[in-house]
């Protein structure tokens, strides 16, 4: 089995002309890179891949000069120069590596090839997601991957970057990788694209113990510890900016369908009800031939089991509020699973938490935990009703699948009746209404529990009213800020609107992903729990709780909530102007706040909203966004996604308006109406 190291360079860099024969101590670049790949434990062969231009004629002299093969190819396929050197050297693994990165540890690289090797994967590399220094990027790839991505790749960047088509077709490719063992590394620069990088990799090279041999990074590392002021040469460059500009400017990828989704949705359905856990991720909320299963995620992207990749505008159902594959976080997760999961007794990391939540939110006085938003709700009104000895509850928005609120739903069956006399819906921004319910049944109120607010913002005065209210009738008020709270503010919407509540609970973002949620407030309501039995066996889950207080940290650090709103608010302005552009401002907009705007659809003269929503979902989803019924976003979107989704809403907008055009656009449409699971409010 032969092993290869394909290093790629040429010397038209827009950036920095002849960067990788530019000198670097007393070598070029270049030959840093070849030095450092012969070293590599399994690598057979070290060859060079640059482009058939007159401009890299010099390039291949050199390396005829230096006793080095090159192969040369298309210039912007450099694919297609991968498998014209494989071909030639009848190579069964390839390694893909830049001649612009002079630090290349071989030791690093010689990990990810036995990766490869010893669980049989079809790609391996210490690039995905990024955890190491720029400049140490190494991909291994078998002869038979790179022959299918050659044969089907089919846009520019796939071409030109070799391996997306690889990294993404998780579907079809056993992918794994190599993460960074320290942390915190993925911010170093060490790579050559700039003039002040070439500063940067002189200085740290005159510095470097042994410049004879290839450095490993944690020599590297040292110089850079012991003189910080280096890295000041080339702060503030943007990773891989090119690859991101390459991207930006290619067409949209075609939509490879969803026959994969629907194989899997047969598989499924036949062990589990819905082929889903939830009743949102499942079939019936979703247009026929929409995407059913993902195979991953990065950053605000997902990608289905099809191979089609999507900006993420459902995030999980809200949980993903920093991206997939947060750095910081999943760092977190790593090294508690290097100390355990669940233990017998409580970890530190239970009241650590609670320290953050009690500080950030204006309720917490006392935290418990569970591990979904129907735990920390449930928890919520069992203490109500133990505090204050009453039995009803009033519920406005959407409080989980328990029996006590999801009784008072159309959902109801298996409820008992008994169970759904005790809980009664209130409209929001209704005072009256609430005043009303509470006069009819005088003492008998635990407690209103509700979203402070959804689609609606609280009228003036609303909140406190409500609170004033139900305290004058013995009743607690407790807000569900499952979805509000560390998307609105790190204190919750209560945070937002200056009210308090008596309880709250939390959840979704929490962990940006992870699974936990949490009961907050009152002291002495809280301390009901020393008695009423909450407990659960996976309330401490050491993992998630590590994950959410690196999110909170992560929140605390940096501006999260503020790109939030910012993110939704040009989405939102955006929309506003196309839909106004296409006629249909009457008929389709988003409501709510900006970190989780709402699409609002409204009934035309023929046709119903439902029908609407149908049509304009699938044609987002085959456009490239994966879309429910808000915008969802995350810290990770960027300007890139925003642009994506704005131009789907301009396509299915389009379409929309064409449909309605016709009179006739629900009796075309070529698949079922999805109708809501049921009405909230």
């Amino acid at each position: 089995m032969t092993t290869i190291a394909i290093i790629q360079a040429r010397l038209s860099s827009t950036r920095l002309p002849g960067k990788v024969l530019l000198p670097l101590g007393d070598r070029p670049a270049l030959a840093w890179v070849i030095h450092a790949a012969q070293a590599i434990p399994g690598i057979d062969k070290v060859v060079l891949a640059t482009s058939d231009q007159a401009d890299d004629d010099r390039l291949a002299a050199w390396a005829a000069d230096h006793g080095v093969t090159c192969h040369r190819g298309p210039l912007d396929d450099v694919l297609a120069r991968f498998a014209l050197a494989a071909k030639a050297e009848n190579a069964d693994i390839i390694m893909r590596l830049t001649g612009d990165c002079p630090f290349l540890d071989p030791q690093v690289c010689g990990q990810v090839l036995a990766l490869l090797k010893r669980q049989k994967l079809d790609y391996a590399s210490n690039v995905t997601p990024q955890t190491w220094p720029d400049g140490l990027d190494c991909e291994v790839f078998t002869r038979p991957a790179l022959d299918a991505a050659m044969a089907e790749a089919s846009t520019g960047p796939e071409r030109e970057h070799v391996t997306p088509f690889l990294r993404e077709r998780r579907d079809r490719f056993r992918i794994g990788g190599i993460p960074c063992p320290l942390p915190g590394l993925e911010g170093e620069r060490w790579t050559l694209d700039e003039a002040r990088d070439l500063d940067f990799l002189q200085a740290v090279a005159a510095q470097l113990p042994t410049p004879d041999r290839a450095p490993s990074y944690l020599e590297v590392l040292a110089v850079l510890d012991a003189d910080p002021a280096l890295r000041r040469l080339n702060t503030g460059i943007i990773r891989n900016a090119g690859g991101a500009k390459s991207w930006r400017e290619a067409p949209p990828p075609p939509f490879f369908g969803t026959e994969r989704s629907q194989y899997w949705l047969e598989r499924a359905e036949k062990v589990i009800p819905l082929a889903s856990q939830t009743f949102s991720k499942s079939r019936i909320q979703y247009p026929e031939g929409a995407p059913l299963f993902v195979t991953h995620g990065q950053g605000g992207r997902v990608w289905d089991v099809d191979g089609n990749r999507y900006v993420d505008m459902v995030c999980g159902l809200l949980p993903v509020v920093l991206g997939y594959q947060d750095a910081d976080v999943d760092q977190a997760i790593r090294d508690q699973l290097g100390r355990g999961i669940s233990f017998s007794l409580p970890t530190t990391l239970e009241t650590e938490l609670a320290e953050r939540l009690t500080r950030l939110i204006p309720c917490a006085e006392k935290v418990r935990y569970g591990k979904n938003g129907t735990d920390a709700t449930s928890a919520a009104i069992r203490l109500a009703r133990a505090f204050t000895g009453r039995d009803r509850i009033a519920v406005c928005g959407y409080h989980g699948w328990q029996d006590w609120y999801i009784g008072a739903t159309s959902r109801h069956k298996g409820i008992p009746e008994a169970v759904r006399a005790l809980t009664h819906t209130v409209p929001y921004n209704d005072l009256d209404a609430v005043d009303r319910l509470l006069s009819q049944h005088k003492g008998q109120f635990a407690a209103l529990i509700m979203e402070p607010m959804n689609a609606v913002d609280p009228t003036p005065g609303y909140l406190q009213g409500l609170k004033d209210l139900l305290h004058a009738h013995g009743a607690l008020l407790v807000f569900d800020e499952v979805i509000t709270g560390f998307r609105y503010a790190l204190g919750g919407a209560q945070s937002l609107f200056g009210i308090t509540p008596d309880l709250a609970s939390f959840g979704k973002a929490m962990g940006n992903g992870m699974p936990i949620s949490a009961i907050t407030g009152r002291a002495d309501v809280m301390r009901e729990m020393e008695d009423v039995f909450i407990s659960g066996t996976f309330g401490g889950e050491a993992l998630s709780l590590a994950a959410a207080i690196a999110t909170i940290d992560k929140m605390e650090r940096e501006p999260v909530i503020e790109k939030l709103w910012s993110l939704g608010t040009t989405l939102a302005d955006g929309v506003a102007e196309l839909t106004m552009r296409h006629g249909l401002s009457d008929i389709i907009g988003l409501v709510g706040r900006a970190p989780w705007k709402i699409i609002s659809v409204k009934d035309h003269p023929t046709a119903r909203k439902e029908a609407i929503k149908t049509l304009f979902a699938h044609e987002m989803l085959h456009d490239g966004v994966l879309f429910l019924a808000s915008h969802n976003v995350c810290y990770a979107h960027d300007d890139d996604d925003v642009n994506i989704v704005l131009s789907a809403w301009d396509r299915a907008l389009a379409k929309v308006a064409a449909e309605l055009a016709t009179g006739q656009l629900e009796a075309r449409l070529p698949y079922p109406v999805v109708m809501p699971v049921f009405q909230v409010r």
